[in-house]
């Protein structure tokens, strides 16, 4: 199809420069599972060790990237799509990326995967009982969509698809922040399997 369109994709000199592996991060789970939490703790603890890094998170990007976008099905598909784009150029350009998204569908997921290329992808479930999500709601989304005032949440009565293999889970209802973060550090260091 670019063939079509007289596009022509260029390498970035990037790609090759730094020794260590570009990587995304893909935090997925419920809201208020703690993904945004880690996802920027990791990015302090990165750029502490002089490591370029970026995160893309949710809310962030809908006020800019998306902001036309709404929260169906295709929207959201889209959402996922647009980010997973701008991972895969922050890939190329060296940086390791922490995208935390809700991300509740496997097969747009799955499109992230192929976008961002699986050497590159590091699924990421950030998980915890939907009770200690509802109690942190640290937004007052869950309240929201349990009086009706909000519809189409997920968690409440819009799905959310867990990852049957994840890359690394993450409970954080049991799991310390800090164990957490170690962890998703080993990963970026290019350590240990699934878990």
């Amino acid at each position: 199809m670019a063939r079509e369109r007289n596009l022509t994709w260029h390498p970035s000199a990037c790609r090759d420069a730094d020794p260590r592996r570009p990587l995304t991060l893909w935090f997925t789970g419920l809201s208020g599972s703690g993904k945004s939490t880690l996802a920027f703790a990791l990015e302090r603890r990165l750029l502490d060790a002089g490591i370029a890094c970026c995160v893309l998170d949710g809310d962030n990007i809908r006020h800019g990237l998306c902001s036309d976008l709404g929260f169906d099905a295709q929207s959201r598909a889209e959402n996922i799509r647009r980010v997973a784009e701008v991972a895969r150029l922050m890939n190329d350009a060296g940086l390791v990326v922490m995208a935390a998204f809700i991300s509740p569908y496997q097969r747009d997921r799955e499109i992230a995967r192929r976008i961002i290329g699986a050497e590159r992808f590091c699924e990421v479930h950030v998980s915890a009982p939907l009770a200690v999500c509802e109690g942190r709601d640290p937004k007052g989304l869950y309240r929201k969509a349990r009086v009706g005032m909000l519809s189409g949440f997920t968690g409440v009565d819009d799905p959310y698809e867990s990852p049957q293999e994840p890359n690394l889970a993450l409970n954080t209802a049991e799991v310390a922040l800090e164990e957490c973060l170690e962890r998703l550090l080993a990963r970026v260091r290019g350590e240990g399997g699934a878990s």
